[in-house]
């Protein structure tokens, strides 16, 4: 396999400090050494490497830009970086620590009180408790305004009924953040719900063609009943729940980057190897080199505009908008960086022996998940016209 040593065209690294530089250096090492040997098996049986929690909590990267209980309190730039180079080994590594920290830990450092902050939090960053992020349902995506699930009050208890779907890490989890409509009415609100209450299950999504070594799972709640105390007194309405979700996405952007880095490094080398014809290099063929070039650019672009973007967050001016925007922009850019390379590879790039065609699987859920690429689509065209376009 090929050695990777970092996709930098345009001194991209010349705005990174020390700390930030160090941080991906880590992070990619971490893929590189732990990682990677592994992913080739676990994508072919469609499982999670569990035994990486404990190295992933070291490393301190659960709730990594989230500050107090034991968390490292990186920038969100670091915290970008080190998604990029998770997703760079494969998407569900990126999910894992993605779902666990920008979604579930993300929400109750936002939303709870402190004694659930505490309560949670601690065990969390340390990989001692992991959690999910209970919003999709089965005839609900794009729309989880419509969602069935409810939480009804019952004295000093709330009883939750209803389904989820597409939860990764659903089945893995200790504490899942569910959203339920309260009692009767169409108000949303968040809750903690501990996936040891009767009532709770969770079952595996089997037979995927993409993030195969991701646990997705669907979980289901037949009268569980939680304390009134779980409720997270600040996760009012679904605009608390998308709030999550824009945290998320951000990261997702990043990642999107390491595929397609990983995609290009490896068409590149490759090129430059495989001989035809006049036993020259097909890298010195035109066709070949206008589609690194082509690759090289698009790269190059998302990575200046997701810094940008990740500095504004750090500095308290990134809008929703924005996230959609290099969201869209960034699967959409990795999903073709991956189909090119691929018919780079010709044949050899259908086979597991090179990572092209694992992450291509894996950038079509990535281009649908956390919004669609056209609900994205929609978001961007309201905000620029004034005029929406969906209810």
């Amino acid at each position: 396999m090929f050695e990777f040593r970092g996709v930098d065209f345009m001194e991209f690294d010349s705005l990174l400090s020390e700390e930030e530089l160090l941080v991906r250096q880590t992070a990619r090492q971490f893929v590189e050494d732990q990682f990677i040997p592994l992913i080739t098996q676990h994508f072919r049986d469609g499982t999670f490497p569990n035994e990486l929690t404990a190295p992933i909590a070291d490393l301190g990267f659960f709730g990594a830009n989230l500050d107090g209980y034991g968390c490292a309190g990186l920038s969100n730039v670091e915290y970008g970086l080190v998604m990029q180079e998770l997703e760079r080994g494969d998407t569900a590594l990126r999910s894992f620590v993605s779902v666990q920290s920008s979604l579930s830990m993300y929400a109750i450092h936002s939303y709870a009180t402190g004694e659930q902050k505490q309560r949670w939090l601690p065990a969390m960053q340390q990989g001692k408790a992991m959690g999910c992020f209970a919003l999709t349902e089965p005839n609900f995506g794009s729309n989880p305004s419509g969602m069935l699930t409810r939480a009804v009050r019952d004295g000093d208890e709330y009883v939750i009924n209803g389904e989820k779907t597409w939860i990764t890490n659903g089945s893995l989890a200790d504490i899942a953040v569910v959203w339920a409509k309260l009692d009767d009415t169409d108000r949303i609100h968040g809750f903690l719900v501990e996936t040891d209450r009767p009532g709770f299950s969770a079952v595996d999504l089997h037979n995927k063609l993409s993030m195969r070594a991701s646990t997705t799972s669907s979980v289901g709640f037949s009268n569980v009943r939680i304390p009134a105390a779980n409720i997270l007194p600040e996760a009012k309405g679904l605009k608390a729940a998308l709030g999550c979700l824009t945290n998320a996405r951000l990261g997702i952007a990043w990642g999107a980057i390491g595929a397609a880095m990983a995609c290009y490094d490896c068409a590149r080398q490759y090129t430059i190897l495989r001989k035809q014809f006049d036993d020259r290099p097909i890298a010195s063929h035109q066709l070949v080199q206008s589609e690194l070039a082509w690759m090289i650019s698009e790269i190059t672009k998302a990575q200046f505009i997701t810094l940008h973007a990740t500095r504004l967050k750090d500095a308290g001016r990134l809008s929703h908008v924005h996230v959609s925007m290099i969201k869209r922009s960034n699967a959409e850019m990795a999903l073709e960086v991956a189909r090119r390379a691929r018919d780079l590879l010709g044949a050899n790039g259908i086979t597991d022996e090179y990572p092209i065609f694992r992450h291509m699987c894996n950038l079509e859920t990535v281009k649908t998940y956390e919004g669609t690429h056209n609900i994205h689509t929609l978001i961007l065209g309201s905000h620029v016209t004034g005029i929406p376009a969906f209810t």
